[in-house]
C-alpha cells in the first residue's frame, strides 16, 4: 500500500509540473491520499490518478466548497473537495452537528431536515439525518420534496435549532447544495457559519448511525402532513383581498411547487389556475425546462410557457424555481401578448399592493417597514414614502439579512421584504423568501385589477407616473474554476484601485466600498468617509447624465456571487435625486432605457479588457 501511495504521489507532483493540476488540488488530493478518514475513497482516487484523469482530479479537488450566502452549492461527483458527495455532505452535517451542540441548550438539540426534486436530494438529506442522530440531535425528516419556505416554517413549527434544506435551487441538474438554517428559521447568519466551517475543517472521523435502526427507534421521525397544512393556513391566512376571478398558468418548474404553490393558491380559492403539465413532474434532470436550467429569472423560462397561457387565455404566467422560495412573472397586456416583469417591478407592485392594503385596513403605522438589500432597485424608497411606512434597504444579498433585519426591528413591524432575483416575502410565517406567499398576493392583485378592467403592466405604468420611471438591468462575467476565481478577484481589485470613471454617457461621481468600509469620490477615487455597516463584498458606484426633461441617475452594483462562479453587476436608471421627470411615460421610457444600455454595453467591454 505504501508503495501504491508513493507512487500516487510522484503521480500527482508530476501533474502539478506539467501544469495539468493547480497546486491547490494537488494540496488538497495529497490530503485524501493520506488521511485514513478518506480510505474508502483510496481504491477510486488510485485509478483515477493512475489513468490519468487529471481534469477530473483538478474539478474535484481545486478548492474546498465554501460556504456562499446561502450555504454550500456546487456539482455533484462521487468524491473530491470541490464537489457535493457523500464526505462533504457529511462534513458539513457534522459542521451543525457541532455548532448545535456547542451554543444551544438541550432543549434546541432538534433538527429538521427537507429536500427538493434535485438528483441525490433524497441521499444527502438521509445522510445528514444519520449524522444528526448520530450525534444525539433529535431528527425530522420530510420523507418526500418539500419547498425551502417550509423547511423554515418547520424549524419554528418544531422548535428546532436548526434546519437543513438540500438544494441547489434555480442551478442546472449537475449541481445540489447544503443550506443551513438558525432556530429562527432564517439561513445562519455569518458569525454561526464562522463556527460551523472550522468543525467542518476540523471533521476527521465523523460519526454516523444506520439510517433505517435511526428511523426505528424514534431518533430520527418522518414529518409530513402535520407540518404541510399549518404551513397553507399560516400562508393562506395573510390573504389581502377576496377577489378571485383570474386565470393563471403555472409551472413547478419540475420541483417541488405543486406541494406548496399551487396547493396553497387552490386552497385559497383561486379555481382557474392550471400547472403546466409537462412541468409538472417531478425530475431532478428537469426534462422540459429549456436548456435543463429551471431558472424562472431567464426570460427563456417564462417564454416557454407562452403557447400554454395563451391556449387558457391566462391573465398571469407563474414560475416557481425548483424548490419554491422564488417565482418568475409575466403579465397579459391588452393585445393578448405576454411581458415578463422581473424581480425588481415584481417587487414594486407586490409592495404597493400590500402596503396599499394594509393602509386601507388601517394596519400600518410609521413604525412600520419593508426591506431590501443593496442591489435591489431604489424605487422601493418613493413607494415605501408614499404610504408612510419605513424603508430598509442597505442590507446585503441574501434572504438572511432580510430575515436578520426582521427579527431585530420587530417581526409585527415587518410588512414586505424582496431581494430582485424574484424572492419576495410577506408575513411572518416563515424567515425565508416564499414562492407560495408571493404568488397568492400576485393572483389576488391580478384580480382586483382585472375587475377594474386593468392589467398588471397598467398598474406598473401608474407607478411610474406616481414616483418617475426607474429602469434596471444585470450584466454577470462567469468564471468558472480557479483560473475563473482568479478572474473575478482581478476585477473586483481593477474596480478598486483604478474604477472607470464614465461608462457609456454616465460620468460616475462616487463609489461606496463596503469590504474597506469607505466611500470615495471620483475621478480621483479619493476617500471622503466611511461605511460601518454592513461588511460585504460590494461596490456601489453612482453617477449621472443630462437628459433634457429627464436627468438621470445612474447606479453600477458590482458583487461576486456567493452561489455561483461570477461576478454580477446591477445596473439602475432613475430619476436623479432632487429632480422630477417631465417627459411623457413613453418618451421617457425610451429615453431612460437608451441610457441603461449605454451603460451596460459599455460595462462588458470594460469587463472584457480587464481579464483580456
Amino acid at each position: 500500500m505504501a508503495n501504491n501511495l508513493d507512487e500516487s504521489a510522484a503521480q500527482v507532483a508530476a501533474a502539478v509540473q506539467s501544469g495539468q493540476l493547480s497546486q491547490a488540488a494537488a494540496d488538497n488530493l495529497r490530503t485524501w491520499l493520506i488521511q485514513p478518514q478518506y480510505a474508502a475513497y483510496l481504491p477510486r482516487l488510485s485509478q483515477l490518478i493512475a489513468g490519468g484523469e487529471w481534469s477530473v482530479l483538478q474539478d474535484s479537488f481545486w478548492e474546498r466548497i465554501p460556504f456562499g450566502t446561502a450555504g454550500r452549492r456546487g456539482p455533484m461527483a462521487e468524491l473530491g473537495t470541490a464537489t457535493m458527495n457523500e464526505r462533504t455532505i457529511a462534513e458539513s452535517a457534522h459542521g451543525v452537528a457541532v455548532h448545535v451542540k456547542q451554543s444551544l441548550p438541550m432543549e434546541w438539540h432538534r433538527a429538521v431536515i427537507g429536500h427538493d426534486t434535485r438528483n441525490r436530494s433524497q441521499e444527502f438529506a438521509r445522510i445528514t439525518a444519520s449524522v444528526f442522530a448520530a450525534h444525539g440531535i433529535k431528527t425530522f425528516l420530510f420523507p418526500s420534496h418539500r419547498s425551502t419556505p417550509e423547511l423554515s416554517f418547520a424549524v419554528r413549527q418544531l422548535k428546532c435549532g436548526t434546519g437543513v434544506m438540500i438544494t441547489a435551487s434555480h442551478n442546472p441538474p449537475a449541481d445540489n447544495g447544503f443550506k443551513v438554517y438558525a432556530r429562527t428559521g432564517g439561513q445562519v447568519l455569518d458569525d454561526e457559519a464562522a463556527t460551523i466551517i472550522a468543525a467542518v475543517e476540523s471533521a476527521v472521523n465523523i460519526p454516523m448511525v444506520d439510517f433505517l435502526t435511526a428511523l426505528g427507534d424514534g431518533r430520527i421521525e418522518l414529518v409530513g402532513e402535520e407540518i404541510d397544512s399549518p404551513f397553507i393556513r399560516a400562508v393562506i391566512g395573510n390573504s389581502l383581498s377576496d377577489k378571485r376571478d383570474v386565470i393563471a398558468l403555472f409551472s413547478p418548474c419540475h420541483g417541488v411547487g405543486e406541494t406548496s404553490v399551487y396547493r396553497a393558491v387552490l386552497e385559497a380559492g383561486f379555481t382557474q389556475v392550471r400547472i403546466h403539465p409537462s412541468q409538472r413532474l417531478p425530475d431532478g434532470n428537469f426534462p422540459f425546462a429549456p436548456d435543463r436550467f429551471p431558472n424562472p429569472e431567464r426570460k427563456v423560462v417564462l417564454e416557454a410557457l407562452v403557447p400554454a397561457a395563451k391556449a387558457i387565455s391566462a391573465d398571469l404566467i407563474l414560475a416557481s424555481d425548483p424548490d419554491a422560495d422564488r417565482v418568475g412573472l409575466s403579465a397579459r397586456a391588452a393585445d393578448g401578448s405576454y411581458t415578463i416583469i422581473n424581480g425588481n417591478r415584481t417587487g414594486m407592485l407586490l409592495a404597493d399592493y400590500i402596503l396599499r392594503k394594509r393602509r386601507a385596513a388601517g394596519s400600518l403605522s410609521p413604525h412600520h417597514f419593508v426591506a431590501t438589500t443593496l442591489v435591489s432597485s431604489p424605487m422601493i424608497e418613493p413607494i415605501a414614502r408614499s404610504h408612510g411606512v419605513r424603508c430598509i434597504r442597505d442590507l446585503l444579498t441574501g434572504f438572511k439579512y432580510i430575515a436578520e433585519v426582521m427579527d431585530r426591528e420587530g417581526p409585527e413591524r415587518f410588512v414586505f421584504g424582496f431581494e430582485e432575483s424574484i424572492g419576495f416575502l410577506a408575513g411572518t410565517h416563515v424567515r425565508d423568501k416564499d414562492a407560495t406567499i408571493a404568488s397568492l398576493h400576485l393572483l389576488e392583485l391580478a384580480a382586483e385589477l382585472k375587475e377594474s378592467g386593468k392589467t398588471m403592466l397598467d398598474r406598473l405604468d401608474e407607478l411610474f407616473v406616481e414616483h418617475g420611471y426607474f429602469c434596471d438591468g444585470q450584466l454577470s462575467k462567469t468564471c468558472t474554476g480557479e483560473s475563473g476565481r482568479q478572474q473575478i478577484q482581478k476585477i473586483s481589485a481593477t474596480l478598486r484601485s483604478s474604477p472607470p470613471t464614465t461608462v457609456g454617457p454616465a460620468r460616475l461621481t462616487r463609489v461606496e466600498d463596503y469590504k474597506q468600509h469607505e466611500v470615495r469620490s471620483l475621478p480621483d477615487n479619493r476617500v471622503v468617509g466611511r461605511i460601518d455597516q454592513p461588511v460585504g463584498d460590494v461596490l456601489i458606484f453612482d453617477g449621472e447624465v443630462d437628459l433634457p426633461g429627464a436627468t438621470t441617475g445612474v447606479r453600477i452594483s458590482a458583487r461576486p456571487s456567493g452561489t455561483e462562479p461570477k461576478i454580477k453587476f446591477y445596473l439602475f436608471a432613475h430619476p436623479a435625486e432632487g429632480s422630477r421627470d417631465q417627459l411623457p411615460l413613453t418618451e421617457l421610457k425610451k429615453a431612460r432605457e437608451e441610457v441603461l444600455m449605454s451603460v451596460q454595453n459599455a460595462l462588458s467591454k470594460w469587463i472584457d479588457a480587464t481579464v483580456a
